[in-house]
C-alpha cells in the first residue's frame, strides 16, 4: 500500500490498466485456449463492399456510402450556418476550429494564386478541405451500418458495428479527383488557349529532340495527376482502417484465435488514434494543397 499511495496518479491509472490488461490475457487465454485454426470463410474486405439498401431508378441505389455522404454533407453545412450565425469576439471551440480551417484555406489558395482568382477559387478550396476532413472524421465513428454481418439480440437482428468512411470506396476520391482535374485544365485552356496551355506543360527553353523525348513524359505526367489525387486519398484511408480492423481483432478471427484480439488491442487504439488524430486532416490538407497548387500552375507560364 506504502508504494502505491507514493505513485502519481496517473502512473496508479497507467499501472491499474496494466493489470487489468495482463489479466484479460491470461483468462482469455485459459477460457479459449492458444490452438489456432485458419478461419477461411472470413474476408477482411467484405465489410467495405457496398450493399444496396434501396433501389431507386436504374443504377442508382442508397447504400452505406450514401449514408456517410449525407451525413457529411449535414453536417458540414450545419456546422458552417450555426458558426456563421453566432459567431462571437470570444469564440468557442467550435468556431475557433472553423476559423481555423478558413484561415488555413485563405492561406492555401492566396500561395498558389493571385488576386482575383484566389478570390473565385477559395470557395472550392475550401470546401474541399472541410468535405474530405468531414468525411474522414466521420470514419472513426463506430456506427452500424456493416448489413452484412448481423448482431442476434432477443429474436432480433441489428446491423453490425463498424468504422467506415466514404472515400475508402474509390468511387469518391475519383470524383473529387475530377473535379479538380477538369477544373484547372479549363482554367488553364482559357489563359492560354490550347497551343499555348499545350506549350507550358514543358519548362521554356526545350526544343529539339529533348522536346520530342520530354513531352510524351509530361503529358503522362499531367494525366497522371487524376490517378495520384485519386489513388493518395483512397489507399490512405483504406489502408488504415483495414489496419485498425485488423489490429483489432480481425487477424483473432482469421487465425482462431481470441487471445491475438486482446493481445494486440493496444496497438490497434494506438493505430486509431494516429489515424483519426493525424491521418484524417492530413489527407484533407494534401488534398486542399494539391488543388490549390495545380489551379495556380495551369495559369502560370513554366
Amino acid at each position: 500500500m506504502t508504494f502505491l499511495a507514493r505513485m502519481s496518479r496517473r502512473r496508479q491509472i497507467g499501472l491499474g490498466i496494466l493489470l487489468v490488461y495482463l489479466a484479460g490475457l491470461i483468462a482469455i487465454s485459459v477460457a479459449f485456449g492458444v490452438h489456432t485454426h485458419r478461419n477461411n470463410s472470413f474476408n477482411i474486405v467484405s465489410p467495405y463492399h457496398l450493399t444496396a439498401w434501396v433501389h431507386l431508378v436504374g443504377p442508382l441505389e442508397i447504400d452505406k456510402g450514401v449514408l456517410y455522404l449525407l451525413m457529411t454533407a449535414v453536417l458540414t453545412i450545419g456546422i458552417l450556418l450555426f458558426v456563421a450565425r453566432r459567431m462571437e469576439m470570444r469564440p468557442n471551440r467550435v468556431q475557433t476550429a472553423v476559423e481555423w480551417g478558413y484561415d488555413l484555406a485563405t492561406r492555401l489558395t492566396n500561395d498558389s494564386m493571385r488576386g482575383q482568382m484566389a478570390k473565385r477559387w477559395f470557395p472550392l478550396i475550401f470546401t474541399l478541405f472541410v468535405f474530405v476532413l468531414v468525411t474522414n472524421l466521420i470514419g472513426y465513428l463506430p456506427l452500424p451500418v456493416d448489413t452484412a454481418e448481423k448482431i442476434h439480440i432477443a429474436g432480433f437482428s441489428f446491423p453490425s458495428f463498424q468504422i467506415y468512411a466514404a472515400d475508402t470506396n474509390v468511387a469518391l476520391p475519383l470524383v473529387l479527383a475530377l473535379i479538380v482535374f477538369i477544373s484547372y485544365n479549363v482554367v488553364g485552356f482559357r489563359r492560354h488557349g490550347l497551343r499555348g496551355y499545350a506549350k507550358t506543360l514543358v519548362p521554356a527553353g526545350i526544343g529539339g529532340g529533348m522536346l520530342l523525348f520530354l513531352y510524351p513524359l509530361e503529358i503522362v505526367s499531367h494525366v497522371l495527376r487524376l490517378l495520384s489525387l485519386t489513388i493518395r486519398l483512397w489507399a490512405n484511408l483504406l489502408a488504415g482502417h483495414l489496419l485498425i480492423d485488423f489490429m483489432a481483432g480481425d487477424m483473432a478471427v482469421l487465425l482462431g484465435l481470441p487471445a491475438v484480439g486482446w493481445f494486440l488491442l493496444p496497438l490497434g487504439v494506438l493505430i486509431y488514434l494516429f489515424e483519426a488524430v493525424l491521418i484524417a486532416g492530413l489527407q484533407a490538407f494534401i488534398f486542399a494543397i494539391l488543388a490549390a497548387i495545380y489551379l495556380g500552375g495551369a495559369v502560370e507560364s513554366h
